[in-house]
């Protein structure tokens, strides 16, 4: 199948490569299915893309590449939702504000989208974690 996007060009993707956010992202609660590819310039980064509107796309970032010890616990109606049988199943995403300026480019590790891999099912939550920004810095200015 092919997606063209309004940003990315065209990407093809297979029926398997769905992933299913019943309840969308805010803000794009109508929007359920999503694929995921890379951004070719630079891999730090993907793309989440919505599959039922060209022009919707979440720039992601593994929040782990930004905080080493990122961590929360997920709820069991969480894991029930998601049918999460094993960590290994799950990816952890956070979205990312882009800006002309690179010290004003910021991750959400507030809001993490847990994906079941396997399953292919995601959801964003919302960390009740005072330490975690919803605009954290993805670059430090150089001293």
């Amino acid at each position: 199948m092919k997606l063209e996007t309004k940003y990315h060009g065209i990407r093809e993707y297979k029926e398997s490569d769905i992933i299913i956010l019943k309840k969308g992202m805010p803000g794009f609660e109508n929007l359920n299915k999503f694929i995921m590819f890379p951004v070719e310039e630079n891999e730090c980064f993907s793309i989440l893309h919505s599959i039922e509107d060209s022009a919707v796309g979440f720039i992601v970032t593994s929040p782990f590449a930004v905080i080493s010890d990122y961590e929360f616990k997920l709820n069991d109606e969480l894991i029930e939702r998601l049918k999460i049988e094993k960590s290994e199943d799950i990816l952890v995403m956070n979205t990312v504000t882009l800006s002309s300026k690179v010290e004003n480019i910021t991750t959400n590790l507030r809001a993490p989208i847990i994906i079941n891999i396997k399953e292919k099912l995601g959801e964003q939550i919302i960390l009740n974690n005072e330490k975690y920004l919803v605009k954290h810095p993805l670059f430090k200015e150089e001293v």
